[in-house]
Parts: structure tokens; sequence; C-alpha cells
């Protein structure tokens, strides 16, 4: 089933149920190779989305947060508008925003065909919430902080452990101070590509334990299975009890391990204004509707400095993320924040009773919160007023990526072979890719059992394997061009494929750190490493 979306942001929408301001098998043959990953397809269905005056895109869902304005929350809208100048300069490619002032949203939008009621992978975002389940473990006494790994997962000790393998506690692992000198995701699924606590385990290590901090994905896959084990629940199951449906969060999807397991260092999908209830959680000590969801001795240890983050050897690193570790959350200069690859943060900053998340497809993430402090916080004490507000909005309510141009020539079809010249091409070498006319649109053809529906001038979902794809095409002379979005994750596959040559290239404008395979990008859930968990 296809559905088409046109125009700016989500300007079709099939129900309404409140509007604010004035308003009042697996395999894919030729294109799957792993036989170790274990797919779980599954039906994808999404609420319908609406426009209104102020707020450009809001799920058919009763929102989260209440609506408000920038000047009636004392902020000007000329700094968010500001932050949307700097960020187009820049050539950010944002998905959404949202900025939230004194507990109200007060700004949001979407990039069309990026809306509202979609769930978008965090990818390390995901680590703060696992964060937060250690947290309720801790709280409901089934845990501690000096738990030590062998002692709580003692079925996935190594016959040769090391004495500081041995030693390695909650603590060392919230803080991803185990004493690693680089990430030890690789290595140790290559040493244990079925137990990856094992294989944490027998990578050597090269610092104390609890004296620096390496950057290290294994530390919260770890935790993910000690909170599991002791808590008797999986992760995404605790979480929807504990957090998410006390909130109002209906829809949290997970990427997981061949097992069935939650990877606890990314996967998480959200909504925006889910994650923007998150920060808002966390800024109110862990209290939403007068209850206390998390404890608010939590919030503070997990979001405090507990060790310093370290210069990058290359001195890329943003003054954001100098600013020491926290429990699975980055300290910055006014606050803290949960932040995941390609741009996907929420940053909060209780000084000032602000929380501003962003989803993105950017290389340099990092760079993001200098961005928020030159443009939003000068204008927090500068109150706009409501003319400025509404040209704001208006602006919100039209952000969009434009579709492909071109020609539609729909009596024209082209089959070609793909050339994976490109490192990390989204597709195998030699793969058949056959664009046939369909509805004023095409049907791509990828192999012989991956379909993707583009739209000319506009955008056309469709579901091959699960998980949607949103897609812009058309012809350009001899040439036809398509985008192809991977709507609730930050990546899209740009598809040119030359008649004329019979030639095809499929490229990734930022390739998922899952791998390159489109197919496999495609699943929903995506499953993938064989790990027992």
């Amino acid at each position: 089933m296809c559905s088409v979306w046109r125009g700016a942001n989500c300007g079709i929408s099939r129900t309404s149920t409140r509007v604010f301001s004035t308003l009042d098998h697996w395999n894919v043959e030729g294109l799957l190779s792993d036989s170790s990953i274990q797919p779980i397809l599954s039906d994808v269905s999404r609420n319908s989305i609406v426009q209104s005056c102020y707020v450009a895109c809001m799920s058919s869902e009763r929102p989260l947060l209440p609506r408000s304005t920038p000047a009636a929350s004392g902020m000007s809208s000329r700094a968010v508008a500001e932050l949307l100048d700097r960020l187009e300069a820049q050539s950010v490619e944002c998905h959404s925003i949202m900025v939230v002032r004194h507990g109200h949203v007060v700004a949001e939008g979407w990039w069309a065909p990026y809306s509202a009621e979609r769930p978008h992978l965090l990818y390390s975002l995901t680590k703060s919430f696992t964060s937060v389940a250690v947290g309720l473990a801790i709280a409901d006494g089934l845990l501690s902080l000096d738990d030590r790994v062998v002692d709580v997962l003692p079925d996935h000790v190594p016959a040769d452990i090391s004495e500081q393998g041995r030693r390695i506690t909650v603590h060392h692992l919230l803080s991803m101070t185990a004493g690693h000198s680089t990430d030890s995701l690789d290595e140790a699924w290559q040493l244990e590509p079925d137990d990856l606590v094992k294989g944490f385990l027998r990578v050597p290590f090269t610092e104390p334990e609890g004296t620096r901090h390496t950057y290290d994905n294994a530390t919260t896959f770890i935790l993910a299975r000690m909170v599991e084990r002791v808590t008797g629940r999986g992760l995404p199951e605790l979480l929807d009890e504990r957090l998410f449906k006390p909130m109002g969060v209906d829809h949290a999807e997970w990427d997981r391990v061949a097992s069935g397991a939650a990877f606890g260092f990314h996967g998480l999908h959200l909504t925006t204004e889910a994650v923007a209830a998150f920060g808002e959680l966390l800024l109110r000590g862990g209290v939403w509707d007068d209850r206390q969801l998390i404890p608010r001795e939590w919030v503070e240890l997990a979001t405090r400095r507990h060790v310093d983050t370290l210069q990058l050897e290359d001195d890329s690193a943003s003054p954001d993320f100098l600013c020491g570790y926290g429990y699975q959350f980055w300290m910055s200069r006014h606050g803290y924040l949960g932040n995941g690859a390609f741009g996907q943060q929420c940053v909060v900053v209780p000084s000032h009773d602000l929380v501003v998340v962003v989803t993105a497809a950017v290389d340099q993430g990092h760079a993001l919160p200098s961005v928020f402090w030159d443009c939003l916080l000068p204008g927090l004490d500068d109150a706009g007023n409501a003319e400025d507000d509404d040209i704001l909005a208006d602006r919100l309510r039209r952000l969009s990526f434009a579709p492909v141009p071109g020609s539609a020539a729909p009596e024209r079809s082209v089959k070609a072979r793909l050339d994976a010249f490109a490192e990390d091409s989204a597709l195998p070498d030699e793969t058949t890719v056959i664009v046939d006319p369909v509805d004023g649109g095409w049907l791509l053809r990828f192999g012989s059992s991956l379909n993707v529906e583009v739209g000319h001038g506009e955008w056309r979902e469709s579901s091959p394997l699960g998980r949607p794809v949103v897609a812009t095409g058309a012809w350009q002379g001899n040439t036809f061009v398509a985008e192809l979005y991977v709507i609730t994750t930050p990546h899209r596959v740009r598809l040119v494929v030359d008649a004329d040559a019979g030639t095809a290239a499929a490229t990734w404008s930022t390739v998922p750190l899952t791998g390159p395979s489109l197919a496999l990008h495609l699943q929903s859930p995506l499953m993938t490493r064989p790990d027992v968990a």
C-alpha cells in the first residue's frame, strides 16, 4: 500500500483531532547474504497528521506537552528564526526541531517528508534511556553502583578473564571508565560473535578502571543485560511500563540483536515530542503529572560530571563535548545532553528552563550545541511579539525538502545494472535496477524482491520490507534520479540511473552505522548480530 505526500510539511492530512492557537522470509534474493541475521517483518501503520495555526505538525494522539508561543514564554521568535537561518547557511540537514520553555512547546517543525507522528532513530541518544532503566533497578534495590559484571552475569564470564575484568562495576560501565583505550564494540564481537559481554571482558584493558573516559558502546549493552537479569524484564518492556506509558508515549520502537534483546546503546526510535518530553521529565527532576517516574536522586546523579572527557587526537571535538561525562549523559557548557550519531540530540538547560531537541542527518552533530547557544540564549531574555510569532509559525509550517526536479516522462522505462564503484554502496554490485512508470510516478525494482514506489513532484510512501521509505524522483535528460528517505531514520539513498550506459549507482547521504546494505536497513525491527544476550 502506498500513500502520497505533497507540498510542504504535512499538507495532506486524513484526520484531525486537535487544533491549537487561534483555532482553539527474509532473504531478499541478490541483496541479503548474512544468514545470521534474523529479521521480523511487521506491518507499518502511522497515525495521520494535521497542520494548525502555530503548531507545524502534531500527532493525532493527545500531545505530551502543552503548547504556547515564544513571546508568552519570554523568548524571542527571532532567536528561533536565527537558528533556522544558521542551520540552512551551514547546510545542516535537519529533520525536526522542538524548543520547550517553561514546560511548553514554543516552537516545533518538521522538514517534509519527515513529520510529527513518525518515530525517528535516535542512535546513541538511546543510552540516556538505558541509564534511566539502571536508575530504576537501583531504586528498586535490585542493583547497585558497586555490583560487578561477573557477579550479575556469571554465565557470560570468559575462562581467561583478567583481574581488572573481574573488578568492572556498574559505575565503571555508566561512566565509560572500564579501562579500554578505544571503543571495544567491534573487537568484542570479533572475539565472541555470539556473546558481546564475554567479548567485552576479553578485550585487553589498557588503563586502570575508573580513571579515564573512553566512549565505549559495549558498556551500555552490558548495562542493558544487567538490568534485564536483575529485573526479569526486557529493557523495552521495563521502560514501557515505568516510563513511556505513564508519560503517554504509546509508540517506542527498538532495534535488536538476533536474540530479540534491545541493543541498549542504540536502536530506540521515538517521536521528536517524546524525546522533548523526556528532556522535560529530567528538567522536572523525574516528576510527570505529580508522579515520580525517575528518582530525583538518580536524575541528579546521572546528569552530573563523573569523569573528564578528552580532546580528540584530530582536535575535532566541540567545546560542549569536553565538559565531562555523567552516567550516559554528556555534560555541556550550559547543561547536559543525550547525543546520538548524525545529530540526534536532547539538550537540557536547567538554568534557563529550556529543552531543545533536534533530529538530523549531519556528520558533525557535535557542533550543534554551539549553534543553539549562539542563537537561542541571547533571545531568552528578549520577549518578542505576536507578529514575530506568526511569522515564525508560518515558516515552521512550510519546512520541507524539495522534491527531485525534472520531468515525468510517463512512457519511459529503463533497466540497468548497479555499478557499486562507490564505497559503501547501498546495493550490491550487479544488482538489477528497473524503473517503471506507475500512476504518475515510478516503481523501482531492485533485484527480484525489493520494490520501492517513487513520486514525481511529491513523496510516495511504501514499506517494501517493513520499514517505510518515502521517495521522490524525476528524469533529468537521460538520467533518472531518485531520493529514497528511510523516513524513520536519519538516512536516505540517492539513486542515479544512466539510461544511455545502462548503469546505476545507489549512494547513502550518511551511511548507517549498522552497515551500508539498504535491504538490511529496511528491516523493521532491524535485527543484527547473532548475540545470545
